[in-house]
């Protein structure tokens, strides 16, 4: 049971983000930096990719942690409130990013997926790795 009521809830939830978070902002600004353009949050591309090269067919993802499931087998037992919601929800979002990933590989695009915890301990080394595939010197993903 919800210890919070529906407008407490409403408000909490409202107030993630969705975009411009800050893993996004930080990688973003790496790849300014370097002189690097893109495109941000594209409805045109299936998946709406947090960062996209349209011209070469690359699509950045920036995921957290939470929702995106990291380390999922181990973390799925740290629910112990709602988890008739929490762990199904969770789990469509990592059935939905390995959609994602096929589809767009099957179209030919080249899919990047960074952990947030990546991108906060190192976005120079983010940046340097999305560098790389778009130089296409890049191994096999």
């Amino acid at each position: 049971m919800d210890n919070r009521t529906p407008e407490q809830r409403r408000r909490i939830m409202k107030a993630v983000k969705n975009k411009d978070s800050e893993i996004e902002l930080l990688l973003r600004r790496a790849l300014w930096s370097r002189g690097i353009r893109y495109r941000k949050n594209v409805k045109s591309v299936y998946g709406h990719p947090d960062i996209a090269f349209i011209g070469k067919k690359v699509a950045i993802f920036c995921d957290s942690e939470f929702w995106h499931g990291y380390n999922w087998d181990e973390r799925k037992n740290d629910f112990k409130s709602r988890r008739e919601f929490w762990i199904p929800k969770i789990e469509r979002n990592i059935s939905r990013d390995i959609e994602v990933n096929k589809v767009l590989n099957d179209h030919g695009w080249t899919v990047l997926r960074f952990w947030g915890k990546q991108i906060k301990a190192n976005p120079e080394e983010c940046a340097d790795r999305i560098q790389e595939v778009l130089r296409g010197t890049h191994e096999e993903i």
